[in-house]
């Protein structure tokens, strides 16, 4: 095996590698898509299965354009989900806090003694 039959299988190698990635990619945006029905994604994977080079040429053509733009909304939609579950989970109050402000309450007066010992056990329960 000489060097150039080497450089073309190293180059054959990586073609086919990338058109792997890119029929999954093609596979996986026809799934996400909300708006294919089920019928047209169907007809998708069926063109893709059955034609593969040319299935994934034409839907590359078709709507290739809409792929990055689907992609870039399922991060953001992704990125506010963890923003929120974040704001979420670090506003709410712990436990122990919530028996300190309690107990402050009590030695105030504002709350009597029954009211704290029931604050108390919603809180502990």
């Amino acid at each position: 095996m000489g060097l150039v039959d080497a450089f073309l299988l190293m180059l054959y190698f990586s073609l086919f590698f990338l058109w792997i990635w890119l029929l999954i990619s093609v596979f996986t945006d026809v799934f996400r898509s909300e708006d294919l029905g089920g019928v047209a994604k169907a007809l998708w994977v069926v063109l893709l299965v059955v034609l593969p080079y040319l299935g994934v040429l034409i839907y590359l053509i078709a709507r290739g354009g809409g792929m990055h733009e689907r992609g870039v909304a399922r991060a953001e939609a992704a990125q506010a989900a963890a923003e929120h579950y974040i704001r979420e989970v670090a506003a709410a109050p712990s436990i122990a806090g919530e028996l300190t402000t309690l107990a402050d309450l009590r030695d105030r007066g504002v709350l009597s003694e029954d009211d704290f010992a029931t604050q108390k056990a919603k809180l502990l329960a």
